[in-house]
C-alpha cells in the first residue's frame, strides 16, 4: 500500500479504503488530498445516491449545488467505471469538476471517458453499499442522508 495515495473514508458502517490513482488523474488526486487534509469532506452528506448506480458526496451545502470554489480541468483517462470506481462529479461543462465525487455501486460503462476517474475502492465496499439510498423519482435525492464521518490520507495516520 502506498500510504500517500490511500484515502480512508470513515462511514457509519465502517472504513472504506480508496487507492488514489495519480498516474491517471494527477491534478484531481492532488486536489482531493488538499481538501482531505483541510478537513473539507468531514461531515459532508451523500446527497445523491441511486441504487445500482452510484453514491455522490462532496457538496458543502449537502444539495449538489456547491463546491470548494476551484474548478479543475478534466483529466479523462482509460479507467473503466466499474463497481468501486471513484470519479469526479461535474456539470455539463467537462471542466466543471470541483469537490464533488461519486463512487460507482455497479459497472457504469456509459461514464467511461466522460468523467475523471481518480480512485478505486480496495476495501470496505460493503460500507459504500450500506449508504442510505435516495428517491429514484427525485434523481436520487436523499432525505436525512448518511455522511462522511472523517476523511484522511493514510500517510497522515501513521
Amino acid at each position: 500500500m502506498d500510504a500517500e495515495n490511500t484515502l480512508y473514508l470513515d462511514l457509519k458502517g465502517g472504513r472504506v479504503t480508496i487507492e488514489l490513482l495519480p498516474g491517471k488523474a494527477p491534478g484531481h488526486v492532488t486536489r482531493i488530498k488538499e481538501l482531505v487534509r483541510q478537513g473539507f469532506y468531514d461531515g459532508l452528506k451523500f446527497h445523491r445516491v441511486i441504487d445500482g448506480f452510484m453514491a455522490q458526496t462532496g457538496c458543502p451545502h449537502g444539495t449538489g449545488t456547491g463546491g470548494s470554489g476551484r474548478k479543475m480541468k478534466a483529466e479523462f483517462n482509460d479507467i473503466q467505471h466499474g463497481r468501486g470506481t471513484v470519479s469526479m462529479a461535474r456539470a455539463q461543462d467537462p471542466n466543471s469538476g470541483d469537490s464533488q465525487f461519486f463512487i460507482c455501486l455497479a459497472n457504469a460503462p456509459h461514464l467511461n471517458g466522460q468523467y475523471t476517474a481518480w480512485g478505486q475502492v480496495t476495501d470496505g465496499m460493503e460500507h459504500v453499499d450500506g449508504i442510505k439510498k435516495g428517491d429514484s423519482r427525485a434523481n436520487g435525492s436523499v432525505s436525512d442522508p448518511d455522511t462522511i464521518l472523517k476523511a484522511t490520507i493514510a500517510a497522515d495516520t501513521i
